[in-house]
């Protein structure tokens, strides 16, 4: 990367003004900046784009140099590394994955010292760089393998913070955390001699289970979703730990955080069921990635629907943590009453342990997409299919 050319007033100005340009019409212009490669300059326009949105304070900060596509799509967003800086504490962490460092950006607000490990040396200096115009001064970055700088190291840290990477696609869809780098579960043991307490990002795609499987001394698993989509998952572990674990969902919407949390194989799941009332909940995606179905009912005092339908009814309306609805009307799914009620209408259709498919029932009965009318095609506690008309509450 030619990092002086790229900061130069010209170039820096160009980048802002055409921040809302399409880059592949650029693409096809002549450079106007012939002493500077073209395609250095259209690749930070676009992650400057993806900036704006995913990372506010950047965007809005001058002089800031962005990295490759994959990092931009690696990084966490601000919203996500907010939250996880307010699970850390102490004077010092290491994070042996930096990447883009989004995250030791922010804990840094909460960490005296941080110290952002990244092996390629292009990035840990576009790195540097950014948090110097940043005004970050609290974070030293180090361009080197992060097992090496553990073991040069004498120093002891209050968390170690890992984001390991995928090696491969070999073994299909599978994801285990021995597939990544660096390889945590075998190094977990090495990781507690230079720090009591271990985070642990991983994508959405592992499942709880399998990673229960692999790592030891987990305290808490946070599910993060942003605007109902489920971003990470972090791991927290402590050294020597005991306590059972807990299962924390967040889902940070615009304006507030839908938080559920609950204790992994409590005994708090007494289950009631029931058939629709006045109002139908559907939990946001990070409490669906959570699996904590059973909790829910005790908890906001709710009948379910069905063992497998994860969808919960009242006569009272509640605060919920996910959408709410009010059931118009709840029709049995028979030919007479999709001919009467849902044939050739339009309407937003959600399915719940029901055997057709979205696609399938549009095309079915000509349903189109949109409007006001909320439908979920489900299943009752008596077995029956059925389908609940409602309105959005929330």
């Amino acid at each position: 990367m030619q990092k002086e050319s790229l900061l130069t007033r010209e170039i820096q100005d160009f980048i802002s003004q055409n921040t809302d340009t399409d880059v592949a019409v650029l693409a096809l212009q002549k450079n106007k900046f012939p002493t500077i490669d073209w395609i250095a300059i259209l690749n930070q326009i676009a992650a400057r784009q993806k900036a704006k949105t995913k990372l506010p304070t950047w965007f809005h900060t001058k002089n800031i140099l962005y990295p490759g596509k994959i990092s931009m799509e690696q990084t966490s967003s601000e919203k996500t590394a907010k939250y996880k800086s307010e699970l850390v504490s102490g004077e010092k962490l290491i994070d042996l994955t930096g990447g883009f460092g989004v995250d030791d950006y922010y804990f840094a607000k909460k960490i005296k010292d941080v110290i952002h490990c990244e092996i390629n040396d292009e990035l840990s200096e576009i790195v540097r760089h950014n948090f110097e115009s940043l005004g970050a001064t609290n974070i030293e970055c180090i361009a080197d393998d992060s097992l090496k700088i553990l073991k040069k190291s004498n120093k002891k840290f209050d968390w170690i913070y890992i984001d390991p990477s995928r090696r491969n696609d070999a073994k299909g869809k599978v994801f285990m955390l021995q597939d990544c780098l660096p390889n945590v579960p075998e190094l977990l043991n090495f990781y507690f001699e230079f720090a009591p307490n271990i985070m642990i990002k991983t994508a959405p795609i592992l499942d709880i289970t399998a990673g229960l499987s692999e790592l030891s001394n987990v305290t808490a698993i946070h599910i993060v979703a942003v605007e109902n989509e489920v971003k990470e998952l972090l791991w927290i572990l402590e050294k020597n730990a005991t306590v059972p674990i807990q299962i924390c969902t967040a889902n940070l919407v615009k304006d507030k955080t839908e938080t559920f949390s609950f204790e992994m194989n409590s005994m708090e799941n007494s289950v009631s069921y029931g058939f629709p009332k006045k109002y139908v909940y559907e939990p946001n995606a990070a409490i669906m990635k959570s699996g904590g179905f059973d909790v829910i009912p005790a908890r906001f005092d709710l009948e379910k629907l069905h063992q497998h339908s994860h969808l919960y009814t009242s006569d009272n309306l509640i605060d919920f943590p996910g959408r709410v609805f009010k059931i118009e009307n709840s029709i049995g799914y028979t030919k007479t009453e999709m001919k009467q009620f849902l044939e050739n209408k339009k309407a937003n259709i959600t399915t719940r342990n029901f055997p057709d498919s979205v696609e399938t029932i549009r095309k079915k009965w000509k349903i189109k997409e949109g409007g006001s009318l909320y439908c979920f095609f489900t299943t009752d506690a008596n077995n029956s299919k059925i389908v609940l008309l409602c309105s959005k509450i929330q």
